[in-house]
């Protein structure tokens, strides 16, 4: 039984002073997740959302809709001019993530504090 998207979004500070959006997943994402996953990113304003985590600490399971929809949010971002980092990842949706070719346009790492030291 799928679990239901949820999203939200924090503000965070890079630690050079810039200001970062975190998405913040939990739950399973599939293609029911659309609104949280894409909604989500959609609503940050473009103009002063240069910096993105994502935060897949709580997200149970990917499915291939899933993964569709994070390569949509990524391809919308490298069009916006956003840079965009992931973590909380186990090592199979890492893996999976690699494999797929995410990471031409996300930089995956183990936790929030590696992904916002690497902005």
């Amino acid at each position: 039984m799928q679990s239901e998207t949820k999203s939200r979004v924090d503000q965070l500070t890079s630690p050079a002073g810039h200001p970062v959006s975190v998405l913040r997943f939990e739950g399973d994402i599939a293609s029911t997740s659309k609104e949280a996953v894409l909604g989500t990113y959609q609503a940050l304003p473009k103009q002063s959302t240069k910096l993105i985590l994502l935060d897949f600490s709580k997200v149970e399971y990917i499915n291939s809709s899933g993964i569709a929809l994070v390569i949509q949010l990524l391809i919308e971002a490298a069009n916006a001019g956003q840079k965009v980092f992931a973590y909380g990842l186990s090592p199979h949706f890492t893996k999976v993530f690699t494999m797929v070719g995410i990471t031409k346009y996300a930089g995956l790492f183990s936790g929030q504090s590696e992904a916002l030291a690497a902005l």
